[in-house]
Formats: C-alpha cells, structure tokens, sequence
C-alpha cells in the first residue's frame, strides 16, 4: 500500500494530504481534489477518482510558464504563488471549503507534477496548513 506523502502535525484539527495521480486511489485518501490547471496525460477520469477538480486553485499560466519547473525558481514560484492565492477571494472560499471538508473526512489534494518537491501542490498544501 502506498502511504500519503504528507501527513497531518499533530496539533491540527484536519487530515490533509498530497498524492501524484498516478498513485492508485485509496480508500484512506478519503475526499480527493484534482489541483492542477490541466488534465493529467494519460489518466482517465474513473483512474483518476477525484471527488472534485478546484482548477482554480492553481498557479496562473503566466506563473506556471515562468517558474517551467526549474528547482533554483522554486523559492520565487512559492512566493508569487502565495500572492496570488492570498489575493483572490475565491481562492480563500476554496481553502476554506477545503478546511471544512477536512474537518468531517480525510482530504488528498492531487497533483501531476513530476517532482514531488518543488510544485505547486507543496506550496498549495503549505498555505492551507497556514490559514489554520
């Protein structure tokens, strides 16, 4: 079985969780939310098993394009990103739709990017543990 990539600290009140979608879909993912922009190549919807897609909460194209994945970008990506979450109210709906979801079940936000570090899922679930 394949375990979460991130785990919850201790002291908060919600589960939340990252996974690539091409990891398998677990029962203990519990609700799963699709954050990329795009769709995933070569993963069907019933694969992908996603409860939602907030599309929304991913970086612009502009930022997307910009950053292309480069690991020495990764600390400007992270801040603009932030920005750029910080300053959309329905990005802040979004969250705390997440937030409430999370309260009552487990959360997994999933992500296609090949690096499991420098992405914008990581700083996505960073800011939500933030807001807490």
């Amino acid at each position: 079985m394949l375990e979460h990539s991130c785990r919850k600290s201790a002291d908060l009140p919600y589960s939340i969780y990252l996974k690539r979608i091409y990891e398998p879909a677990a029962p203990e993912d519990g609700y799963r939310i699709l954050v990329d922009r795009l769709w995933p190549r070569g993963i069907t919807k019933q694969q992908a098993a996603i409860d939602e897609w907030m599309k929304e909460l991913a970086p612009s194209p502009g930022l997307r394009q910009w950053f292309g994945h480069i690991p020495e970008r990764f600390a400007a990506f992270s801040d603009s990103y932030i920005r750029e979450l910080e300053e959309d109210p329905a990005r802040g709906r979004l969250a705390a739709k997440i937030a409430e979801l999370a309260l009552a079940q487990d959360v997994t936000l999933i992500y296609a990017a090949k690096d499991p570090i420098h992405n914008h899922a990581q700083v996505l679930y960073k800011w939500l543990l933030s807001r807490q």
